[in-house]
């Protein structure tokens, strides 16, 4: 019976180091050492105790190693570890700078040709624009039509 002692505690530390591989950040060095362990502790009940006992370990190996990963990373996602923010608006998180909506019908001229991008003047600065697809050459009066994020589309006045 003591035979069995050494391949189980091999067992049950190999799965608690994947577990431990999933919150602890090592570069693979856990998954190594793990995975010495299991084909240690198989090689051990393969070779000391019989081949009927080593399929029985093998088949309960490809069993519990999903389980353990899969219980593992829904820990991860539960514990204090993880990211549990989402970043909304509605908590203050902008990805576009307030003062880009002021932008929204001001007048101004495009200093390079928009292809469709381009730079244009717009209150005495400068801003990278767009259009909606259309040419405009430098020189031309635009309108801003559309402030999407960082992105300011300008059309031509007509």
């Amino acid at each position: 019976m003591k035979a069995y002692i050494l391949p189980i505690a091999l067992q049950l530390l190999g799965l608690v180091v994947i577990a431990a591989e999933i919150f602890i950040p090592s570069l693979g060095l856990l998954s190594v050492l793990a995975a010495g362990m299991l084909l240690y502790s198989l090689y051990l009940v393969f070779t000391t105790i019989s081949f009927g006992m080593g399929m029985v370990f093998l088949g309960g190996d490809i069993v519990l190693i999903p389980v353990v990963l899969i219980l593992g990373f829904k820990a991860l996602g539960a514990s204090s570890w993880s990211l549990h923010k989402k970043l909304s608006s509605t908590e203050g998180v902008a990805s576009q700078s307030p003062e880009m909506t002021l932008w929204q019908g001001k007048q101004g001229d495009a200093i390079t040709d928009l292809r469709p991008s381009g730079m244009v003047m717009i209150d005495g600065k400068r801003l990278d624009a767009v259009t909606d697809g259309e040419y405009v050459e430098a020189g031309t009066r635009v309108v801003v039509t559309l402030v999407s994020g960082n992105r300011i589309v300008v059309d031509k006045i007509q």
